[in-house]
């Protein structure tokens, strides 16, 4: 318990550290902060109502896809129903939300979707001219693009023009109107730059920065089901190994010349898990032999889930200094995932950076809001 204590006093004064030897730098945003968070769709046992509008100023719907021949938006009624509902809720809790409705999403990563229809002016039109007829149409605040990822540097340069496309008629729109402009946000790689799989590429840091209001920076996923070896923290601030971590991607972002201020840090509400080798050896990068507990098999856990078997199964919780994250082992199961502690220091980091704020994937945090509320508050200090 006295080790406990000391870690979290240490990691409360790293904290304050980071935040005041660069308050100048984060007061200047926090007026404009940004605390977003992602609504899975799909997630039976979580509604808008649901969702703690004091915690939060953004929130993403996930997802709504193109057809990918006509690339336009093909809203069936249930859907047309669960979208009004979205925003109608968010928009009328106290306080409201800003909602935004994000096209893509880990399903159609790998597909040449994006790519397609990024490649020629046609299927661009007809895609930017269909989201703001769709954000109109259901009440959106604004579209939010996560095209997972561009695979080679002409897609990265086809993403330039299609920014900037989109840009001109969300502003033709808005003076046509009478209206607020749409929101154009993007969630993108930890990274400004990327060899995953595919070759060397960047980002076009220059429409980003021009034609975005900000970034979702996917600072997370860094390990996972997909390398069952080792333990791995999926979502380190430090990785004293490697360029796979938080504070290496924020910063490349910041070097390509994307503004602080366009800039948003992903946080995990959701942890990953392995089946370690032996149960003895169980620190971060440990022997493992595949993915441990996860209702769909890939090894993930929400949160809550995480809270959940902890508790059931009496785990050992360690908290470690250098990645700064979080871990539990009961047995030879073993996740990797973020708490209240690993945050508290990550928000710190971000506001010392000058960053415009956060968001989660996702938003179904724990019943009591424990991250959530720990982000949300230590962001307004």
């Amino acid at each position: 318990m006295a080790a406990l204590k000391n870690s979290t006093l240490c990691t409360y004064g790293i904290f304050l550290t980071l935040t005041f030897c660069y308050s100048a730098m984060a007061t200047r945003y926090s007026s404009q902060a940004i605390k977003g968070a992602y609504f899975p769709s799909w997630a039976q046992d979580f509604t808008p109502s649901s969702i703690n509008t004091k915690l939060f100023t953004h929130i993403y719907y996930a997802f709504l896809i193109p057809n990918n021949v006509t690339f336009k938006f093909g809203i069936e009624h249930t859907e047309a129903l669960l979208l009004v509902n979205f925003t109608s809720t968010l928009h009328a809790k106290k306080p409201p939300v800003k909602t935004l409705f994000s096209v893509g999403g880990g399903d159609t990563y790998g597909l040449p979707l994006f790519s397609q229809l990024a490649s020629d002016s046609w299927s661009r039109s007809n895609f930017i001219h269909s989201s703001i007829e769709v954000a109109r149409n259901f009440g959106f605040d604004g579209i939010d693009l996560d095209w997972e990822f561009p695979k080679n540097p002409q897609d990265m340069v086809n993403l330039a023009v299609l920014l900037k496309e989109w840009r001109v008629e969300v502003e033709k729109e808005a003076a046509a109107t009478g209206r607020p402009p749409l929101l154009l946000s993007a969630a993108v790689y930890y990274s400004a730059d990327m060899s995953l799989d595919g070759p060397a590429r960047a980002y076009p840091s220059a429409s980003i920065s021009k034609n975005l209001d900000w970034i979702n920076v996917m600072a997370y996923d860094y390990h996972g089901g997909w390398d069952t070896s080792a333990t791995g923290a999926h979502a380190a601030l430090f990785d004293p190994t490697s360029n796979v971590s938080s504070s290496y991607g924020l910063g490349s972002w910041i070097r390509s010349g994307v503004p602080r201020s366009k800039l948003i840090m992903g946080l995990p509400l959701y942890g990953r898990t392995w089946k370690l080798k032996d149960p003895t050896l169980h620190g971060i990068g440990a022997p493992a032999i595949g993915v441990g507990p996860g209702s769909d098999g890939t090894g993930v856990l929400t949160f809550a889930e995480v809270v959940k078997f902890n508790r059931d199964n009496k785990s050992k919780v360690v908290y470690d200094l250098t990645t700064v994250s979080v871990y539990s082992v009961a047995g030879a199961n073993w996740i990797g995932y973020d708490d209240t502690t690993s945050v508290t220091v990550k928000i710190g980091y971000a506001r010392g950076l000058g960053l415009r704020g956060y968001f989660f994937w996702a938003v179904n945090d724990d019943y009591k809001w424990r991250i959530s509320k720990t982000a949300s508050h230590l962001w307004s200090l």
